[in-house]
C-alpha cells in the first residue's frame, strides 16, 4: 500500500484543495453549497473522533473507506435523527470529494470507488402540505401589533406569504431589495445564485413602508433584524412560527399538532395561487423553480381541483337489469 494513503497531510492537504482549488476557484458554487459542504465534513471528522477515539488531524486516506461513510451515514439517521433527504445530501458531499480523490490520487483509486458505489437511499415523497386561507388568518392574528417582536414576526409572515420565498431567500434579504415606488417588488437571492424579483400587495408594501420608516433601517441592513440588528437565524425564524402557531390555534382548532413552517408557507402561496386559476409556469417563476414539472406537485396535493375535474367528467351509467320473480321452486326450498 502506498505511504501517501497512510500520511495525515495527504488527506488534509487533499481536502483543502477540494474547497479552495475545486469548488471555490474552478467550479465556483454558491456559499451555501459551501456551508454544506464543510458541515459535512465537520460531522464526519467529529463522528470518527468520538467513536474511533482519534483526532481529526491524524485522519488518512486509508481510513477514508466506504464501511466508515456507511457507518457514519447510519449514526445520521439513528443517531442525529436526520432525514433520509438529509442523509442522502452528505453522501453528495462525500461522493463528490471521493471523485475528486481519484483523480488527484490514482493510488486511492480503489477505496474511492467503493465510496462511489454507495447508492442514495429511496424514500417516500409525502404530499405537500399547506394551510388554508383560514389557517393564514389566525396565524396572522397571532402576532401581537403593539409589541417590537409581534410587528416584525407579522411582516415576516406577511412576506413569506407574499413571495412565497425559501428561509434562505427570506434570511438574505436587506432594505436595499425592496422597491416601494409605484409598482412594489422585491428582489430574491435564490439557489444557485439565481435571483428573482417578486411583485408586492398594497398591504404588503405599506407594512414594509411603515415598518422600514419606524426602524430607521437602512438600505444595508437585514429587512428581518433580530434583537441585536443582525440577520434572523433559520432557528430564529423557527422559534417564531411555533410561537405563533401555538396561539393561533387557540382559535383555529385545525391548527393544533401542525407543524409550520416556511417551507409549509411557501406550499400555501404556491397553492392558493394555483386555486386562483394562476397557469403553473407563472407559479414556477414566482417560486424560482428551475423545472416546471417540481410545480406539478401542487396540482396534486390540491384535492378540491381533482374533485372539479370529477364532476366535470360524468360517471358511467350501470346496467339495469329487469326484475324478475324467484323460481317457485327455490321458493319452496328456501321456505323449509
Amino acid at each position: 500500500m502506498s505511504e501517501l494513503l497512510s500520511k495525515p497531510q495527504e488527506f488534509a492537504s487533499l481536502l483543502q484543495r477540494f474547497f479552495l482549488e475545486r469548488l471555490i476557484q474552478q467550479k465556483n458554487v454558491s456559499p451555501r453549497t459551501i456551508e454544506a459542504y464543510r458541515d459535512t465534513f465537520r460531522l464526519l471528522l467529529i463522528y470518527r473522533k468520538c467513536h474511533h477515539h482519534k483526532c481529526p488531524s491524524t485522519f488518512t486516506l486509508e481510513e477514508f473507506t466506504a464501511p466508515l461513510v456507511l457507518s457514519f451515514l447510519e449514526h445520521l439517521e439513528s443517531e442525529r435523527k436526520n432525514s433520509i433527504r438529509s442523509r442522502n445530501a452528505r453522501l453528495t458531499a462525500l461522493h463528490s470529494f471521493a471523485r475528486y480523490v481519484s483523480l488527484q490520487c490514482p493510488v486511492a483509486l480503489g477505496l474511492c470507488h467503493q465510496i462511489l458505489a454507495i447508492p442514495s437511499k429511496r424514500f417516500e415523497k409525502p404530499m405537500l402540505g399547506f394551510l388554508s386561507r383560514e389557517e393564514l388568518t389566525a396565524l396572522f392574528s397571532a402576532s401581537d401589533m403593539n409589541s417590537w417582536f409581534g410587528r416584525r414576526d407579522h411582516l415576516m409572515l406577511r412576506v413569506l406569504y407574499n413571495t412565497g420565498a425559501r428561509v434562505s431567500e427570506l434570511l438574505a434579504v436587506h432594505v436595499a431589495d425592496v422597491r416601494l415606488g409605484n409598482a412594489p417588488c422585491i428582489r430574491l437571492h435564490g439557489k444557485g445564485r439565481k435571483q428573482r424579483t417578486v411583485p408586492l400587495w398594497r398591504e404588503t408594501a405599506t407594512e414594509l413602508r411603515r415598518w422600514i420608516k419606524s426602524e430607521s433601517l437602512q438600505e444595508h441592513d437585514p429587512l428581518l433584524p433580530s434583537r441585536y440588528g443582525q440577520p434572523m437565524t433559520r432557528t430564529n425564524v423557527a422559534e417564531r412560527l411555533l410561537l405563533l402557531t401555538k396561539v393561533a390555534a387557540l382559535h383555529c382548532p385545525t391548527l393544533q399538532n401542525r407543524r409550520v413552517t416556511p417551507h409549509v408557507i411557501r406550499h400555501s402561496t404556491a397553492m392558493h395561487l394555483l386555486q386562483s386559476g394562476v397557469d403553473i409556469t407563472v407559479i414556477a417563476l414566482w417560486l424560482g423553480h428551475e423545472n416546471p414539472v417540481t410545480t406539478h406537485g401542487y396540482v396534486e396535493a390540491d384535492l378540491s381541483m381533482k374533485e372539479k375535474a370529477l364532476s366535470s367528467v360524468p360517471s358511467l351509467k350501470s346496467r339495469k337489469f329487469r326484475y324478475q320473480p324467484p323460481d317457485a321452486l327455490l321458493k319452496f326450498l328456501d321456505g323449509l
